[in-house]
């Protein structure tokens, strides 16, 4: 199973979705890009997310531009993150330091022709939370989408060693959400921000989000209203995401964990992509510790929800087929089938029912006489054999203590 090839949504429209992991594959025993790439493929992952998220030195972009002829031959998407410490809303110096910073990454993006810049804001500044400081982020970020464009189509730049510049568009700027109630990126900031500059899209950072709305990513619907939501704001289909397990306190993210270890659950999303998903062009990166693992086992748990649409499906077509043929209702045949399931899963449960009992009760009172001879069977039987008596209270007292022992188990 391969996330090259887009499976269906409901509505029967192709639903491309990749995976990959934030960096070089843990697994992989080379640490260039390149290599990671390759092992990235060998997986079935159709994606990754370069690091820069610090100062990107000149010898590395000798393996940049390596990957991105490998990503331009073989259609593998390739992303880059941008210096992680960033001030765009700091003073002059802060705002020139982290600009410097940006200007690399745009350089290096173009060399590993990458699709998506992500980009972070930093910590809100004098102004504080407000249209004031949304505007001041927009025209930054405007500066930022202009200087990539310069970059991306410099006339002086004859050499033919991009084909991609040629041929293709430029990285769009992506505007991370980020986790934390003191750093700029609320999802509607981020929103109102990309919806006013041309060239920039939405990071949607699920674990942030979960985090910063003190666990709100609960279900599918969760999911469902977020992505209506950014299609509402900026009428977009296409969605570049980030996904992770977190460790949140107080609606702040404090770091990040494998996925099965979080409140965060994926298989919530993953119902919704397969379920409601069909318009969706979505790229999903692994920010967990375990990188590509978790990448596989996103990717496995779509498959999974996949499979379960498909026998729900074949359920609903051979009830429809049954009521043509015998005149029932489906209603009424998934309640048989309601049945059915629950004999075959307790089939002793008839025979613990309370509504059966009132029947010998009545016996009982009807018929005093009958019920003396149970009793006196009995008593003879215990006389005859007091071993077992004993064996039973034994067992008895061997009940009480394993009880007691469950019972330590729950503190």
């Amino acid at each position: 199973f391969f996330m090259g090839d887009h499976f269906r949504g409901d509505g029967g429209d192709k639903m491309p979705v990749k995976f990959g992991p934030a960096g070089v594959p843990l697994s992989c025993k080379g640490r260039t890009i390149v290599e990671g790439m390759d092992d990235i493929i060998a997986l079935g992952l159709e994606t990754m997310e370069a690091q820069t998220v610090r100062m990107i030195q000149p010898q590395h972009f000798e393996q940049y531009w390596q990957a991105g002829v490998l990503a331009e031959k073989t259609g593998f998407e390739m992303n880059i993150h941008g210096p992680y410490y960033s001030e765009l809303l700091g003073g002059r110096v802060e705002l020139g330091r982290s600009l410097a910073k940006i200007e690399t990454t745009l350089q290096a993006a173009r060399t590993i022709n990458a699709r998506h810049i992500t980009l972070h804001t930093g910590h809100y500044g004098e102004t504080g939370r407000g249209r004031e400081t949304n505007e001041t982020v927009a025209n930054v970020f405007a500066s930022v989408v202009d200087r990539l464009e310069a970059i991306w189509h410099d006339e002086e730049d004859e050499f033919p060693v991009f084909p991609w510049i040629k041929s293709g568009t430029p990285s769009k700027i992506g505007i991370e959400t980020s986790g934390r109630q003191e750093l700029w990126g609320s999802l509607e900031e981020v929103l109102e921000v990309v919806n006013h500059v041309e060239g920039t899209i939405p990071v949607l950072n699920m674990a942030h989000i979960h985090a910063r709305g003190h666990g709100s990513m609960r279900t599918s619907e969760d999911y469902g209203e977020l992505f209506d939501q950014v299609r509402e704001t900026i009428g977009t289909k296409e969605f570049y995401c980030h996904f992770s397990g977190v460790d949140h306190r107080g609606g702040n993210a404090q770091f990040y964990t494998q996925i099965k270890k979080s409140d965060l659950n994926f298989e919530p999303l993953a119902e919704f992509i397969v379920e409601d998903g069909g318009w969706l062009d979505i790229t999903l990166i692994s920010d967990s510790p375990l990188l590509e693992h978790d990448a596989m086992y996103m990717l496995q748990s779509i498959e999974k929800s996949r499979h379960k649409q498909i026998e729900r499906k074949a359920r609903e077509d051979r009830r429809r087929a049954l009521a043509l043929q015998t005149g029932a209702s489906v209603e009424d045949l998934k309640a048989r089938e309601a049945e059915q399931a629950a004999l075959r899963t307790g089939q002793k449960a008839p025979e613990t029912s309370p509504e059966p009992a009132p029947e010998p009760a009545a016996e009982a009172e009807s018929v005093p006489e009958p019920q003396e001879a149970p009793k006196n069977a009995a008593s003879k039987t215990k006389k005859a054999s007091k071993a077992k008596a004993t064996k039973k209270q034994e067992k008895a007292e061997d009940d009480v203590f394993d009880f007691e022992e469950d019972d330590d188990d729950l503190f």
